[in-house]
């Protein structure tokens, strides 16, 4: 066979697949992802056969003039997945863009319009502790990085800090090492028409200082028999104790590490007992095993949130704190109407602006 001929014939091949790819992309929308099985169809009717030529040098000729045919092909082939004959692309519009993006962006906005809708009901809830005189102990517990922090920030964002306030202790003082463990927690409890959210609580016995040896095995005991007992009694005396574990597993934590060590913000987060702890995850696990055995009561149970995604996280933990308090809608129904400014006196002389020491106007 001739090197002209071999060229016709892949010329024309080319030709039968282009015709054939126009006439069944948009009657065959079905089968659009199966269409490169239907081309090597086409190719293998219309391919001459190799074992016909027994020269080897026509064999040669014909691979040389094959290889720029077959780069044609291929640029012909991506242009088919990406537009019809036309030249319009997407003729099924099945891609638009990053799908991966699109994605991402329609989550973001579902997430963010519950979220305003949770926290429209966390108002209500503050109204109603305010009003009822309820006072509601909230404690976030959880693996470092688990998003405790996140969660307490979207709670609290849109609501009365004089209501709805945060108590996130530091390592104790020397004098308060001395005193009964739960006292200096004690200090911090609501009163009535408060809701108090503990960053870590009591529970640091339990956790940290167990694992890292802050505190000797006896006081560890201890702290495991009289827990439950605290609890209760804070129960008994109309506390409302609502206790959420954030579980996040080890791939996820140390993606956030890593995270936090590459922004700036968020490095401050990454305290030395937290990098101290990487290397603890079993420790930390028993610990926690033991805690929930001895902790998780009837009367106060642990309600595990899982963390690996921040935002469900946030969602599902919100709306499990809406449900377990019973709370009507007391706002007013309409916010109060603002009566007119009054005139400005007009032996009112406002001192020199020249007296005042301004901020720089920077921006």
């Amino acid at each position: 066979m001739t090197n002209a001929r071999m060229v016709w014939l892949q010329q024309k091949a080319s030709l039968e697949i282009w015709d054939f790819v126009t006439k069944t992309s948009l009657s065959r929308q079905q089968n659009y992802f199966d269409f490169p099985s239907q081309l090597n169809t086409v190719r293998k009717a219309n391919q001459p056969s190799l074992t016909q030529h027994t020269d080897p040098g026509e064999d040669t000729a014909m691979k040389t003039a094959e290889k720029p045919e077959k780069k044609k092909k291929k640029n012909r082939i991506s242009e088919l997945h990406s537009s019809n004959g036309n030249g319009h692309h997407d003729p099924l519009g099945i891609h638009h863009g990053d799908l991966k993006a699109e994605q991402r962006e329609l989550k973001k906005k579902l997430y963010e319009k519950e979220l305003a809708r949770l926290q429209i009901e966390l108002v209500k809830l503050q109204g109603w502790i305010k009003q009822e005189k309820l006072k509601v102990i909230v404690i976030f517990e959880g693996r470092d990085a688990a998003g405790k922090g996140g969660v307490i920030k979207r709670i609290t964002e849109s609501l009365n800090p004089r209501i709805c306030r945060v108590v996130a202790l530091g390592s104790p003082t020397e004098r308060e090492k001395t005193s009964w463990y739960f006292q200096r927690y004690v200090a911090h409890l609501p009163c009535a028409g408060e809701m108090v959210l503990f960053d870590r609580s009591w529970y640091n016995r339990a956790g940290v200082e167990h694992v890292m040896g802050f505190c000797k095995p006896e006081e560890y005991q201890e702290f495991l028999r009289s827990c439950p007992e605290f609890e209760n009694m804070l129960i008994r005396s109309g506390f409302i104790l609502v206790k959420y574990w954030f579980s996040v597993s080890d791939h996820v934590q140390e993606q956030r590490f890593q995270g936090r060590m590459n922004d700036p913000t968020r490095s401050w987060k990454l305290s030395p007992m937290d990098i101290e702890s990487r290397s603890k995850w079993v420790e930390y696990s028993h610990a926690k095993d033991a805690m929930f055995a001895h902790t998780d009561t009837k009367q106060s149970p642990w309600r595990v949130v899982r963390a690996d995604d921040k935002k469900s996280a946030r969602l599902n933990c919100i709306r499990h704190l809406l449900s377990l308090i019973p709370y009507k809608d007391v706002t007013p129904p309409a916010p109060p109407e603002l009566p007119p400014r009054p005139k400005m006196p007009e032996d009112y002389v406002r001192p020199p602006m020249e007296n005042q020491t301004f901020v720089p106007h920077h921006y």
